[in-house]
């Protein structure tokens, strides 16, 4: 009976560790750390160009260089926290880094000795030529912001990651809850965002942007310290080494052994088959997809043993293999959504400016900040999420049999298939504001317009629409299909998809400028092509949608079958090509 009792003390204390619990502390930091990241994303455009005497130009290319940073630095983070850090580790580390660029750039923005001097103290003519932002001064604000760009991209590639490590995938309830938790991680992000977009861009607005600084530095803060408490309700994963790693040591192999014949019998290729060795990696199948890389797995001799096989550079496992051939897969995937969040940019740049020429007057006397529109799609997502996760999917399920009510490349394309649409009323609603700038002789002023902010409501209501679809579909589609050993890594490809947007955003704008002959070059919105450039936007994304259909019908979602001794085995299905 004493066994019996502790076994089930056992039992009641496992039950007690990760869980919809535990992940309550995730929320609660992602909540704080978006309400910092997602303000300054959407307002740090008006600080480049108002205090820091950027151009237009260039203020919105060091925001998409800042933004594209950030996410493409959750691979950095991914990969510490798979190599030498625990999730819940790194989270800690890269959120106490984040709050050292809050608190440098703080020190800028209240010291004037590390800004230029405000344009209309140096103005010498009606052109209002602004004295430039010396090195020294561009050096420390790049400095806080890279510091940011570090710790948020940390912070995202752990963070998720972590929750979902909270659920036991082999468990039919705890599976249930981790579809879901994707959808309240969204929630949360939308939270804090909300609060930030509206809270601290007024701060930035009327008290001062070091006030704003403080708070996120603050507020990130209160984040790492609330997921700190929360430390002993986790269940914890244990570094296990870089997938990058095993991915390089594939490409090494397979190129290694790349004149060896492939054997007629997968029987032949090495894998490590001792369950003694208290290892929780699943094995995966052989499938024909690139047979290439089997070669990796290719022994020299039938005689191998533990005491002379070879090193991991030149003989890998099947299921290392099958890890990278599923991230090969998955690449066009994640490629040809790349554009999406270069449409994305534009709504955190160029509609930020738009907005700054229109009227922002709400109920009399109250205005609200050009910046603080992004609340829009934000709100609307707030709203969508519930309603989505509660009555759609279990509705949805009912009519195909799936457990998330459809499948994460289906939710994929519909967020594409609304980016594209946003765009093209972008380019309607900008022709609306010119044209009332013309009507008013008012090209050249810099007075609002007489056309209410809230125009551009509805371009950024159907981009926050397809950034719930999308966003979320990528985080569940590569956490799902990755194999146990790259969870980390693929919550890091995820937002990279965001990274790289962000770039390509930079080019993009820079390529338009040059062949058109100057859309967006003349620094002043009334007198530049925006809409022009928005209903380019618009077309790419089309053709951009038509792309990945062709790249998601390739692509066959992995299966997971039970082996003769009820082990979970997953099974990689065949891709159409």
């Amino acid at each position: 009976m004493g066994i019996c009792r502790d076994n089930n003390d056992e039992v009641i204390q496992e039950r007690r560790i990760g869980g919809n619990r535990a992940v309550l502390f995730v929320y609660a930091m992602e909540a704080l750390e978006s309400m910092a990241f997602v303000s300054n994303a959407v307002s740090l455009v008006t600080y480049f160009f108002g205090y820091m005497n950027f151009s237009l130009t260039k203020s919105a290319t060091t925001l998409t260089n800042f933004m594209g940073a950030s996410f493409l630095l959750a691979l950095f983070g991914g990969f510490i926290s798979d190599t030498y850090l625990s999730r819940f580790k790194s989270s800690i580390l890269f959120g106490s880094i984040e709050i050292l660029g809050y608190t440098i750039l703080t020190i800028q923005a209240h010291f004037k000795f590390l800004r230029p001097l405000p344009c209309k103290e140096v103005a010498l003519d009606s052109t209002h030529q602004c004295e430039p932002a010396l090195p020294g001064q561009v050096a420390v604000l790049f400095l806080g912001l890279y510091h940011v760009a570090l710790g948020t991209g940390g912070v995202k590639a752990a963070l998720p990651s972590l929750g979902a490590d909270q659920f036991d995938e082999k468990d039919p309830k705890e599976a249930a809850s981790l579809s879901s938790f994707f959808n309240w991680f969204l929630f949360s992000l939308t939270i804090g965002s909300v609060v930030g977009v509206i809270f601290l861009v007024w701060i930035s607005s009327n008290k001062g942007w070091e006030w704003s600084f403080g708070v996120c530095a603050v507020a990130v803060f209160f984040g790492v310290f609330f997921l700190y408490m929360g430390k002993s309700s986790f269940r914890h994963n244990v570094p296990k080494g870089s997938p990058i790693v095993r991915i390089l040591q594939v490409f090494v192999a397979a190129i290694r052994n790349r004149n060896l014949p492939l054997p007629d019998m997968t029987d032949e290729l090495h894998e490590t088959q001792d369950k003694e060795a208290g290892t929780s990696t699943a094995i995966l199948s052989r499938t024909d997809q690139f047979r290439f890389f089997d070669r990796a797995a290719l022994r020299m001799t039938n005689e191998d043993s533990l005491m002379n096989m070879p090193g991991p550079w030149k003989l890998c496992t099947v299921t290392q293999v099958e890890e990278t051939k599923i991230l090969i897969r998955m690449l066009p995937i994640i490629i040809s959504t790349f554009f999406m969040n270069t449409c994305l940019a534009q709504l955190q740049t160029f509609s930020i400016q738009q907005a700054t020429t229109m009227d922002t007057t709400l109920l009399g006397n109250f205005h609200v900040p050009g910046p603080s529109l992004p609340v829009i799609p934000l709100v609307l997502m707030a709203i969508l999420v519930p309603i989505y996760d509660r009555i759609f999917v279990p509705i949805a399920r009912r009519f195909t049999g799936v457990s998330t009510g459809i499948r994460p490349l289906q939710r994929v394309g519909v967020g594409l298939v609304l980016s594209a649409l946003s765009m093209a009323v972008a380019g309607i609603m900008e022709t609306r504001r010119k044209s009332v700038a013309i009507e008013h002789n008012m090209v050249d002023s810099t007075s609002p317009l007489p056309i209410s902010v809230f125009w551009l409501g509805f371009q950024y209501a159907i981009f926050g629409a397809a950034d719930l679809f999308t966003l979320v579909g990528l985080l569940e589609f590569f956490y799902a299909e990755s194999s146990v050993g790259m969870k980390s890594l693929s919550t890091a490809i995820s937002w990279s998809s965001v990274a790289f947007g962000f770039f390509l955003s930079t080019v993009v704008v820079e390529v338009v400028n040059k062949v058109s002959g100057g859309w967006l070059a003349s620094n002043n919105l009334n007198r530049d092509k925006l809409n022009y450039f928005y209903w380019l936007l618009a077309g790419i994304s089309a053709l951009n949608f038509a792309f990945y259909l062709v790249c998601a019908s390739w692509y066959k979602y992995k299966k997971v079958e039970m082996d003769g001794e009820g082990e979970k085995v997953e099974m990689v299905g065949q891709v159409k090509g």
